[in-house]
């Protein structure tokens, strides 16, 4: 679907000097001498490179057409991540890389969104918030106040976060899975 240059928001998939692109950042630009236009920065999906790009309201750009399905979690091995579709039973394997970090967060039957572009996946989409237990933290240094200053802290799946001084080893939070983040202590 053609779509032009003005109307480019950040989260869009664009197609764009052939690749696909997802919108960071757009930015509505109205110098004092020439016509307006949208100042545009861009991740490639396939080449993980960026890009910033003028396009005026005369320019237009193909928005990529996305189908997402959701799909539960299986399993992994050493090189990928394995989904089932609920209501089919088919599977498909997603590479390793694609998720990276964030594929420490997946546990089994955890429910994502797969994002299609050409019947090949280009995203995993987690639940915003997981519950996750700490494995292992600093103590707290006294002194501190509980509103400005973090402390180090291992999750059980690995990933090291930044918490609160008055959480422990052993105790439930909720992370935010896009930041990687504390939210709160259940």
């Amino acid at each position: 679907m053609k779509i032009s240059g003005n109307e480019i928001k950040p989260g869009m998939l664009i197609e764009h000097k052939d690749d696909l692109w997802e919108v960071i950042k757009t930015q509505h630009v109205k110098p004092g001498k020439g016509g307006a236009f949208n100042q545009v920065e861009m991740k490639s999906i396939n080449k993980n490179t960026k890009l910033n790009e003028r396009f005026r309201s005369s320019d237009s750009v193909e928005r990529a057409s996305v189908e997402e399905i959701k799909y539960s979690y299986l399993y992994k091995d050493e090189t990928n991540f394995y989904f089932m579709e609920p209501k089919t039973f088919e599977q498909i394997d997603v590479k390793k890389g694609l998720l990276g970090e964030k594929g420490n967060f997946l546990y089994e039957n955890i429910e994502v969104i797969i994002s299609f572009y050409n019947e090949n996946p280009i995203s995993v989409d987690l639940p915003k918030q997981i519950n996750c237990k700490i494995d292992s933290t600093d103590a707290a240094i006294k002194g501190q106040t509980v509103s400005s200053s973090y402390k180090p802290a291992t999750l059980e799946n690995g990933i090291k976060i930044q918490v609160p001084p008055f959480i422990e080893s052993g105790d439930e939070v909720v992370i935010d899975t896009r930041t990687i983040e504390y939210v709160k202590k259940v």
